[in-house]
Formats: C-alpha cells, sequence, structure tokens
C-alpha cells in the first residue's frame, strides 16, 4: 500500500491527480526517530576481497511526513562519528582518526533534505545534502515504507528502508594503502543502510 496514496489521470482533462488514501493522510506530522529500534550502517569492500560492515550507535533525527503531498516531506539526521562500531576497536580508533572522519575535529555527519518523492508503489527518494567532515555534496536515499503500528505503549510508529551509495572520497576521506597483489586496502565506494523506526509527536 502506498504511504502518500496513488496518481490517477482524469479521464476528462487528461490531468493526474493524487487520490489520498484518508487512513495514510492520517500520518501527515511530526516524528522522532527512535534509535533504539533503528540502525545506520555502513558496507565497505575490503582488500578488494571481502566486505567490512559498521554501523553508528549515536544518531537522532526528525521526519516530517505529508500524508497529501510526499514532496513536502522533509528528514534530518545527525549522526556521532565517535560512535562507529565495526566489532574491531583498533578498527574503530584509527577511523575516529585524522586518517579517515578526525572525529575530535568534526564530531558529527549529517544530513538534511531538500526534496522527496515517490517512486511508485511504496517505494520513495529522498535528496539532500551530506555532510562529512565539514564537506557537503548532495546525497539521495532510495527508501522503502515498510507501515505503520502502534506499539504496545501507545506510540505511533512508521518504518522505512533505504540505502545509498557514496564515494567517500567525495567527502574527503581519502586514506588508503596499496597491495602487493595491485589494488588498495579500502574501498572508494561505500554502501550506506537506512533502518527507521520514527514516533510520532503527541
Amino acid at each position: 500500500m502506498a504511504l502518500f496514496g496513488r496518481k490517477d489521470n482524469n479521464a476528462s482533462t487528461g490531468v493526474a491527480t493524487l487520490t489520498v488514501d484518508p487512513a495514510l493522510a492520517a500520518l501527515t506530522g511530526d516524528y522522532t526517530i527512535d534509535p533504539a529500534h533503528s540502525s545506520i550502517g555502513f558496507t565497505v569492500r575490503h582488500a578488494m576481497v571481502t566486505n567490512v560492515r559498521g554501523g553508528f550507535g549515536q544518531f537522532e533525527g526528525a521526519l516530517q511526513l505529508d500524508g497529501a503531498d510526499p514532496s513536502r516531506s522533509t528528514a534530518s539526521i545527525d549522526v556521532t562519528i565517535a560512535s562507529i562500531d565495526t566489532g574491531i576497536a583498533d578498527r574503530d580508533g584509527h577511523l575516529r582518526s585524522g586518517d579517515f572522519f578526525d572525529a575530535d575535529a568534526f564530531p558529527l555527519m549529517t544530513f538534511r533534505s531538500t526534496t522527496a518523492e515517490q517512486l511508485g508503489g511504496d517505494k520513495y527518494r529522498i535528496s539532500g545534502d551530506l555532510t562529512i567532515k565539514d564537506v557537503t555534496r548532495a546525497l539521495s536515499i532510495d527508501l522503502d515504507f515498510n507501515g505503520t503500528a502502534t506499539d504496545p505503549y501507545g506510540n505511533e510508529r512508521v518504518g522505512f528502508e533505504g540505502s545509498a551509495e557514496i564515494l567517500r572520497s567525495d567527502w574527503g576521506l581519502t586514506w588508503n594503502a596499496a597491495l602487493e597483489a595491485g589494488g588498495v586496502m579500502v574501498s572508494d565506494k561505500v554502501k550506506l543502510t537506512f533502518d527507521i523506526s520514527a514516533i510520532k509527536a503527541a
């Protein structure tokens, strides 16, 4: 079921109009991302042969959903760089260092949306500005709407999951090491993943 309804063609005018499901239109409102039931992760190729996965344990964010007009929906997320976790303490320390994120000087990674669109069905795309180490570049995230639920505590929740690919060098993350057989230790391409549960404001 589509989050914001579907587009129908008006037979008399030929103009597409938006049919809004009243139940889904009720989702309009402000939401706070629940970090205890959400995740922001990444996957990067290591030594040309395998993938290393990690995530960030501390982040906060907000969604403003418009059930009648998805293009007016917005999202913002602040991620604490020092919370990076790949399961290996030495590797995490290197990622926090000046070779990579320089977490002491640049403690946050942020995303601020600029546009949102429905791609069809339950698929959406939100585009905006991703800032890492004071470098801001455009990023588009493709999302699937996973539905709504009222939890045992009476909270109204919405869920989304999605992904995007970036080149880390675009944000100044250029450290690498050459391999004897050719290639490099860490790929430039990084896959970002998002699994978001957000609670509607009372």
